[in-house]
């Protein structure tokens, strides 16, 4: 039971390790986010309440917990994953250049509609402002729903062995 909660507990820390990173680059580093962005932000959170919630409830030796990670992490690699698509493979020119922000939409459109909007992408989501070992943003942010959908599944197994 304690693997069970601590490989929980250290997946929610990554996530909110992921996510002070985030804020640090955007208020510190002034690298403002695109709608991309903040739907990938939004999904590291969902990640992280949920293995939390794991970590907490008693739920030992359940499947529930990775399998519901799980599709979260494919959301989330879904959404990096279009992102990627966006800055590396699409021609920009056919993407509007700018669009209205993520909470204006939220205001004035139905949320299939601002999801759509979102996945169409705008030019700004196109634009590498930052990379790392040569890999930008929401490459790192695709391996990490990456390596924590395997962090679920391994600390289910890990639990599976010890009894």
């Amino acid at each position: 039971m304690v693997k069970w909660r601590l490989g929980f507990l250290g997946l929610a820390l990554v996530c909110a390790g992921c996510m002070a990173y985030a804020l640090y680059e955007q208020y510190y580093e002034f690298l403002s986010p695109c709608p991309l962005c903040i739907f990938q932000r939004i999904v590291i959170i969902t990640f992280g309440v949920l293995s939390l919630l794991a970590a907490l409830l008693p739920a030992r030796g359940s499947r529930f917990w990775p399998v519901v990670l799980t599709l979260v992490g494919l959301s989330g690699m879904g959404v990096a994953g279009r992102h990627i698509y966006i800055q590396y493979f699409m021609d920009t020119s056919k993407l509007a250049s700018c669009g209205p922000g993520l909470e204006m939409m939220l205001q004035k459109q139905p949320w299939l509609e601002v999801f759509r909007a979102v996945l169409v992408g705008h030019g700004e989501c196109a634009v590498i402002d930052w990379k790392f070992l040569g890999l930008s943003m929401p490459c790192w942010t695709f391996i990490l729903f990456v390596a924590l959908t395997v962090g679920a599944w391994l600390v289910w197994k890990c639990q599976g062995k010890r009894k």
